[in-house]
């Protein structure tokens, strides 16, 4: 067997799947599947396969789902870096599938790291609405902020939270919660083997308490009519119908919407937790499971649970939520956004200190204070914040005046020295740990505006005044992404309104936006960040 698996586990499974057991077991001797899937934010499915340096083939729950064949290394291909596809384990992309995502809503990833379900809803929302994406270990927000930035998502707030502390903050505010929960992980053995070692360590025991926890919470931020879904990589009864026979038991208002079968989806086992638990919740039934001798894919579990709130209460949520935030076909200038959301928000000291490059390691907030901070400050003080802010506003202004052909949706936050667009208004993020308050736009340095590098890959061509495109076939793409200077005659350089050829440039793949240049005679200084770069031979 390629798996040493727990003997402990391996006799739960025998007595739980009778039948089925030897062909389950006989699964951890092939080969795990590996997928993509394609960002639409940046690309559509078909444009995608008529480019596609690799073989694909449909997953059958994920429209924008493919699987690759065994062996490729989709990471090492610039169409990566241009953030075209995230690499996702096949059976993973089915939760948000079902979580029936919409334009303009309001979504929670509570548990994101390292973030490829948060950027396939911002796929979803393709730009509007507002994402929400959590994870409580401040070391796995680090990849959660680098992939929401990477996969080009505009509309996104990363924090770095409990539950309770943004239930708090947004009681009964969000249309759709994903809970990826925290689980034995048995579900992934054959992927992982250190998840197999660490199985006793990381019992079914403590991952209930977690689990149990996090949904009781999670029905507090949930809307009237609102949709959870939960899901776990485990096949424990007690962290998956188990826990959704207690949720229910304590919040008759939510109902299990039934999976529909077919697509590899199994239905789930109530009768696994105990003959009481099926016979009071038959409906449990109607939940789903992913198993790896039945589908290409590893082991996952899947329950949709709908709030059973008055078309009216959802109604009025809607009118009410127009005020908070911003719509799709809302574009707001610097200006307009400055004046829509009150003022600028300064940080304070602490966030300052805490803040960091675009390096990959993402900023802090403000030790959880806010955008503001705690600290008072003096008359003369408060002056000096206020002329600070309003010349980083102004170098910000200039820019996009001059560099971009961008109507910005949502609220401008200055946070320190750096500018964000949100697509929450400021005071709805006092007191949290924000990673990232919106679309990291840049810095100013001393009265310099440098944009960032999420800019550029969330950007389009035609967004910037100047573009140069590189070949993903050319050597030069790889050089690029290494960081290397080029030489760019000034023909290649695409121009708008006028502009002259000198200074910054969108640099793109193919047409797909990759990062910023800046031209001057002949030559091209590479201001790929040093963190983000191509790394391998």
């Amino acid at each position: 067997m390629g798996v040493q698996l727990p003997t402990a586990f391996v006799k739960r499974m025998e007595q739980l799947l009778g039948d089925e057991f030897e062909a389950f077991m006989a699964a951890y001797e092939h080969t795990p599947h590996a997928g993509i899937r394609v960002n639409t934010l940046k690309i559509p499915v078909e444009a995608f396969k008529a480019i596609s340096p690799f073989e694909l083939r449909p997953i059958p729950w994920c429209s924008t789902g493919f699987y690759i064949p065994h062996g490729t290394k989709p990471g090492l291909h610039p169409y990566y870096h241009a953030g075209l596809y995230y690499v996702q384990e096949p059976s993973a992309m089915s939760p948000v599938e079902l979580l029936n995502v919409a334009v303009d809503e309001t979504v929670l990833d509570l548990c994101a790291a390292p973030g490829g379900k948060s950027t396939q809803i911002a796929a979803k929302l393709q730009g509007s609405g507002v994402l929400v994406t959590n994870d409580i270990s401040a070391e796995r927000t680090k990849a959660l902020a680098k992939n929401v930035e990477l996969y080009g998502v505009r509309n996104a707030v990363v924090l770095n939270e409990s539950p309770d502390r943004i239930a708090e903050a947004f009681p009964h505010f969000f249309d759709k919660i994903l809970i990826d929960a925290p689980c034995s992980g048995e579900g992934m053995f054959r992927k992982d083997e250190d998840m197999a070692k660490q199985w006793e360590t990381h019992s079914v025991e403590k991952c209930v308490v977690m689990q149990r926890d996090i949904l009781r919470v999670a029905a507090s931020m949930l809307s009237d009519g609102g949709r959870i879904v939960y899901s776990t990589c485990t096949f424990a009864p007690e962290e998956n119908e188990g826990m959704i026979a207690e949720f229910l038991a304590a919040h008759p208002d939510f109902e299990v919407i039934p999976v529909p079968s077919g697509a590899g989806f199994a239905p789930g086992h109530p009768e696994w937790v105990s003959e009481t638990v099926a016979a009071a919740h038959p409906e449990l039934r109607g939940t789903a499971r992913l198993w790896p001798h039945l589908v290409e894919g590893e082991g996952h579990f899947i329950a949709v649970l709908q709030h059973q709130g008055s078309r009216a209460a959802v109604a009025e949520k809607a009118l009410n939520m127009d005020a908070e935030r911003p719509r799709r076909e809302q574009h707001l200038s610097v200006e307009e956004s400055l004046a829509r959301n009150g003022q600028s928000r300064y940080a304070s000291g602490d966030a300052k200190r805490n803040k960091k490059g675009m390096d990959g390691k993402p900023g802090k907030g403000a030790s959880g204070r806010g955008f503001e901070g705690s600290k008072s400050r003096s008359g003369k003080e408060a002056v000096k914040v206020a002329r600070t802010s309003h010349d980083v506003m102004e170098s910000y202004r200039q820019f996009v005046q001059e560099q971009l052909e961008i109507s910005f949706t949502g609220y401008t936050v200055v946070y320190g020295d750096r500018i964000y667009q949100s697509p929450l208004a400021s005071h709805r993020l006092n007191g949290l740990k924000v990673v990232r308050p919106g679309w990291f736009i840049g810095t100013d340095k001393n009265g310099r505006f440098v944009p960032s590098h999420p800019l550029a890959v969330a950007l389009r061509p035609s967004e910037a005044v100047r573009s140069i495109n590189l070949s993903s076939s050319d050597a030069e793409a790889i050089r690029y992404l290494k960081g290397e200077t080029l030489s760019i005659p000034v023909q290649r350089i695409t121009l708008k309104n006028d502009a002259q050829p000198k200074g910054y440039v969108l640099i793109c793949i193919d047409g797909y936006t990759a990062g910023w240049g800046k031209w001057q005679d002949g030559m091209l200084k590479n201001e790929y960040p040093t963190g983000w770069r191509w790394t391998s031979v």
